[in-house]
């Protein structure tokens, strides 16, 4: 009977992790917006060119309100899958992203592994993996 070999590639650990830091602080700046402050012009636009025929019209209200809805789709979509991930995690690992990464005045890492009651080792543990499992299902994993 032959055995199956798998060649699973190397993950880069220090980029996958700025990776997952990168990410979590992106969630902290969406989740921190609550209206968007792109408005439409209001005033005319002149110029001494002769307008050509286009057969468009410049709407700015239309094309402000599209972007504004296609950002909030998109803040939407990502706050959920960061939502989601974390929410997938252990309740310590969880809790290790929530404390460091997604409130509003993050903690140190040495505050969050005494308000947790663990020790630095296991605290750095539990971290590492958080961060790989988040790496993964936020699909943001590098490989070397």
């Amino acid at each position: 009977m032959q055995q199956l070999d798998f060649n699973l590639p190397e993950v880069d650990k220090e980029q996958t992790r700025e990776a997952v830091e990168r990410a979590l602080e992106k969630y902290r700046m969406y989740a921190l917006q609550e209206s968007l402050d792109r408005l439409p012009t209001m005033t005319a636009d002149y110029s001494l060119m002769p307008r050509s025929n286009t057969g468009t019209t410049s709407d700015s209200t239309a094309v402000v309100a599209l972007a504004n809805v296609s950002y909030e789709q998109e803040r939407a979509r990502f706050l959920k899958m960061v939502t989601e991930g974390v929410n997938r995690l252990s309740a310590r690992e969880r809790a290790i992203i929530v404390l460091g990464y997604l409130k509003d005045e993050p903690l140190y890492d040495y505050q969050i592994y005494s308000e947790l009651n663990l020790s630095e080792r296991q605290f750095y543990r539990l971290k590492a993996s958080a961060f790989y499992k988040l790496a993964f299902i936020l699909k943001v994993h590098v490989y070397k």
